[in-house]
């Protein structure tokens, strides 16, 4: 029945376009605006009050080099426009600057950025001291710069200045969420004590020693460009590793229903609970991060970013319609709750009402398998 409705509304628009002007004639609603810019008329600059400082600003739009006079009279073929020319600087990464303070912002979300970063400090002779990836941060070792590999060691102490001789320097690298969406900050502030002293200097918000600090993250910005131009891959295991909570435990609420517990501060949970409803290939048909709910549907796969049917293929039945994957649709809501420093995960079939037990335990349990 569908396809034939479908065959139906092909038939009708074929009939009604076919030699109607009103449609696709000059004065039709879809006539051919190839030419209209020759009519066009250049306007004044935009004047601005003497008092106000205004930066240049590149045209949104530029005028085709193609126009050889602005004489041209009748129709004119538009030609296709050429490719954009990707800037030499363009990256994934890039460095930020705001006073004294700088940092990295990576195109990418933490979990893929932890692995980038920590393999930068283990390929230049860094030894890594201490990780905690549920928090995004590592620290390296006490070493003097004669211990790293000889290039970063030639480039650091050609670069850095106000360091002690033989001085012995720890880094601490912390990868925190981005603004927007889906990219990742990066921060790098480093302590420093005599040669010799065994004293635990601790980190200070404000870097101590701020030519060390930036030298370090125009080395990692490099290193990350140069890794993704050349096709780096990423550690699955070790992004996997990133967001995954510390302990992950089954248990229940205070009225008998299934709750998992993670160990670990929301950013991640959410991290890690997104990534596993995704590998267990449960449909997240939205999802509200202030809220901390993802919303599901148990009916459907995991929706692929590319999934998206032709016009002939939904117009002849070969794809469901929403009509059917509503009247097929098994919906939940997956809450996360924040609870002193850790996350509660819970199943709802709405916002008044727990999902079965049954249901409860089957999702969370996909969840708790795909989270280590």
């Amino acid at each position: 029945m569908k396809r034939l409705a479908g065959l139906t509304t092909l038939a009708l628009i074929i009939s009604s376009t076919s030699g109607c002007g009103w449609l696709w004639g000059e004065d039709g609603y879809f006539r051919d605006r190839g030419s209209d810019y020759l009519t066009a008329r250049q306007t004044a600059p935009m004047q601005l009050p003497a008092d106000v400082h205004s930066k240049p600003l590149d045209p949104l739009l530029p005028i085709p080099q193609q126009v050889a006079t602005e004489n041209v009279e009748g129709e004119y073929d538009v030609p296709r426009p050429q490719a954009l020319q990707v800037q030499a600087d363009a990256s994934e990464y890039s460095l930020q600057k705001s006073g004294a303070s700088r940092w990295i912002v990576a195109q990418r979300v933490p979990a893929e950025v932890w692995p980038v970063a920590r393999q930068f400090y283990e390929s230049n002779g860094f030894r890594i001291a201490s990780e905690r990836p549920q928090t995004g941060e590592f620290t390296t070792d006490w070493q003097r710069f004669e211990d790293l590999s000889p290039a970063m060691a030639r480039r650091l102490s050609t670069r850095v200045s106000g360091s002690t001789p033989d001085a012995e320097t720890r880094v601490r690298v912390r990868i925190e969420p981005g603004v927007q969406r889906n990219t990742s900050e990066i921060f790098v502030v480093s302590a420093e004590r005599p040669a010799g002293s065994t004293a635990d200097v601790a980190f200070t918000e404000k870097s101590i020693n701020e030519s060390l600090d930036a030298a370090l993250l125009d080395e990692m910005l490099v290193s990350m460009a140069r890794s993704t131009e050349q096709g780096g891959s990423v550690s699955l295991l070790a992004a996997r590793d990133y967001d995954a909570p510390s302990r992950v435990s089954m248990s229940q609420d205070g009225n008998g229903n299934p709750i998992l517990n993670l160990s670990s501060d929301f950013d991640r949970a959410w991290s890690g609970v997104g990534r596993s409803l995704d590998s267990a290939d449960v449909r997240i048909d939205d999802l509200n991060r202030s809220l901390g709910v993802y919303y599901i549907n148990l009916a459907e796969g995991a929706k692929s970013k590319e999934e998206k049917p032709g016009f002939f293929s939904s117009l002849f039945g070969s794809e469901p319609d929403q009509e059917e994957i509503d009247a097929r649709a098994e919906r939940y809501q997956v809450r996360l709750t924040t609870v002193g420093d850790s996350v509660q995960v819970s199943v709802e079939k709405d916002a008044n009402t727990v999902a079965p037990e049954d249901v409860s335990r089957k999702i969370l349990g996909l969840i708790q398998d795909n989270l280590g």
